[in-house]
Order: C-alpha cells, then structure tokens, then sequence
C-alpha cells in the first residue's frame, strides 16, 4: 500500500533523514518507534507531502506522491492525526469534525462518516455541541482522530497520539486504533510508549538519528536486545 523508498530529508541545509524506507502493506498496523529527536514526524510530513525528499520516493498504492500537494494526498486516502491535536478550540466537536470531511467524496458520505466516528468514540456524540478547547486531553485526541477518519482514509498515519495522557486515557486510545483497524483502515502509527505501540503492531521501524536501525513483526522487536535495553528498560 505504502512504499517509502530510501528517502533524504532535509531542513534547509540540515539532513534531518537518511535512506528511509517501510512498507505499510494492506490491512497493517505498522510502528515506527524512537526517541524525541529521531526523525519519526519528518518521516510522516514527508509522506503526507508537507517535506519533500531531496532523493528517493513515496508511492502509494503504486502511484507516486511525493511531488504532489498535501490536499491531493489526503484525497488519494492518506491522512495524518498530527502530534498536538492542532484541533480549532473555538469551533464545536461537530464542527471540527465536519473540517475533516473536505474532500468531494468525504463531504457527500460526512453523514453516514460522523454516524460511524460516534459509534467509535460515543464520547463525542456526547459533546458534539462542546468547544473543543474546553474537553480534557483524551476528549481531544479523540476528536483529532475522528477529524481524520472524516476524511474517508485508507491509511491512517497517527504522530504520537498517547502523548500527555494519563494512563487509562492511552489504554482508550489504543482501544481505539484497534477498532479503526479493524473496521479495515491501515495504520502508520508513530509512539514514543515503543511497548504499547509494539504490542498492537503487525510489524515495527525503529528509527535513531534519522536512520532506520531495526525492521521485524512487532512480536520480534518487543524482544529484541537492543529494544529492550534502550526503550523499554530491561
């Protein structure tokens, strides 16, 4: 579904990526994991075309995107929930989410879209008539996700959505990647809590300094040596 192909990125004169790749086949949770610094957002902007590669490619369902405009991107069923939220506080849940449905396609099925992110997150349903700013940090996350599926996406791609939350607020929002995958959208999910992130993930990417070092099922990298000592602090 998703070919990253040996990708540099750079900020100005700054080399932020070195010769990233990953695969995001059909109906996969795939991880990509590291620390604060490590390159994962940039690896994520760069596919929804906000970056763009000085050398290498990103193609998506065998069409190649990394030359086209982010809003053609989010059409061909790419869609990023970016780290932050970055949701409008003084709009309520309903209207936050009815942005997300921009797109032709989106807009015409927004009816039968909101119906389904309610079933997902009943929550909003609750507070669709709330201002967005004023909801705790979880109600938050939950709305930035469903304004994302609004859009109609084939693959997710989710920039630390446990970050800030209380403990029981990430078991929800795991609860909830898992019920999106399961309703069949793919997921690119991008986590610094590499052992839940892992634990629900088909396969992982760990990236360090910009750099892919490890690729495996999630399984194999929750075990792995190197991951265990440098993350999960074992």
């Amino acid at each position: 579904m998703l070919d990253v192909s040996d990708i540099d990125v750079f900020y100005g004169d700054l080399q932020a990526l070195w010769g990233v790749s990953l695969k995001v086949e059909k109906g996969e949770i795939v991880a990509l994991v590291g620390s604060n610094g490590a390159g994962k957002t940039t690896t994520l902007r760069t596919i929804s075309g906000l970056l763009h590669p000085r050398s290498g490619s990103v193609h998506f369902l065998d069409k190649r995107i990394d030359g086209i405009p982010p809003h053609k991107i989010v059409e061909e069923g790419v869609v990023q929930v970016p780290e932050g939220r970055r949701l409008f506080p003084q709009m309520t849940v309903k209207e936050n989410l009815e942005l997300g449905a921009y797109t032709k396609e989106a807009w015409e099925k927004r009816f039968d879209t909101i119906e389904w992110v309610y079933t997902l997150f009943p929550r909003l349903k609750e507070r669709e008539k709330q201002l967005a700013g004023t909801m705790s940090g979880g109600e938050r996350q939950m709305l930035a996700v469903g304004r994302a599926l609004m859009s109609k996406p084939k693959l997710l791609m989710l920039d630390e959505p446990s970050l800030g939350l209380a403990p029981i607020l990430v078991m929800q929002v795991f609860d909830a990647v898992k019920k999106i995958y399961e309703e069949g959208v793919s997921i690119l999910l991008v986590e610094q809590n590499v052992q839940k992130a892992l634990s629900i993930a088909d396969r992982g990417y760990v990236l360090e300094n910009g750099r892919i070092v490890l690729e495996d099922i999630g399984e194999g990298l929750l075990n792995n040596p190197h991951v265990k000592k440098a993350y999960l602090g074992i």
